[in-house]
């Protein structure tokens, strides 16, 4: 969801770029679960804060970003190369 997002925002931009982006974001997300400030905590008892911010780091989360980044990116490959076939 965070690629397609990021490729939304940055059409313009290489695949790549916008895999290395979408990684690094969830990457940030996830490590920030390590801080645990009160001002941050109460932010992600917020509906809209826990969502985005998430509530505890776990290691197995970064393979699957990095999974589901690696999808979006050969699922957009695959598509283009269909759509040049047309």
């Amino acid at each position: 969801m965070l690629f397609l997002l990021v490729s939304t925002l940055l059409a313009g931009r290489p695949v790549l770029v916008r895999a290395a982006i979408s990684l690094a974001l969830a990457f940030l997300v996830e490590i920030s679960q390590l801080y645990h400030a009160p001002w941050i905590d109460a932010i992600r008892q917020t509906t809209l804060g826990g969502l985005v911010l998430g509530f505890g780091f776990l290691w197995t989360d970064l393979v699957c970003y990095s999974v589901g980044i690696a999808l979006g990116v050969v699922t957009e490959s695959v598509i283009g190369r269909v759509k040049t076939r047309l």
